[in-house]
């Protein structure tokens, strides 16, 4: 079984840049879609990107143009750089399997101020 452990956030100023990472406990090569979620207080988890194997990637139109999903298959780890940050993007950001078939790991907040 996968464990996932997410790093990275932090509190940042709007328009600032933090980088997560997504460390698994187990190979993920054969996991051909991950993705990353975000919760925000009060609201339902919510598909933030996803990237296959192959590196096709796709975006919610929230963070479109902002955010780069990226995966290391070798370390198995998976990154978000998210730049030009809003306080809209103020949540627990998770990693999974595209679908969220994966026990879900502790998240990381990222908070960002205005």
């Amino acid at each position: 079984q996968v464990q996932l452990v997410e790093s990275g956030g932090g509190l940042v100023q709007a328009g600032g840049s933090l980088r997560l990472s997504c460390a698994a406990s187990a190979r993920i090569f054969s996991i051909n879609r991950m993705a990353w979620y975000r919760q925000a207080p009060g609201k339902q988890r919510e598909l933030v990107a996803t990237i296959t194997t192959g590196g096709s990637t796709n975006y919610s139109n929230s963070v479109k143009g902002r955010f780069t999903i990226s995966r290391d298959n070798a370390n198995n780890t998976v990154y978000l750089q998210m730049n030009s940050l809003k306080p809209d993007d103020t949540a627990v950001y998770y990693c999974n399997r595209f679908g969220g078939y994966l026990p879900w790991g502790q998240g990381t907040q990222v908070t960002v101020s205005s």
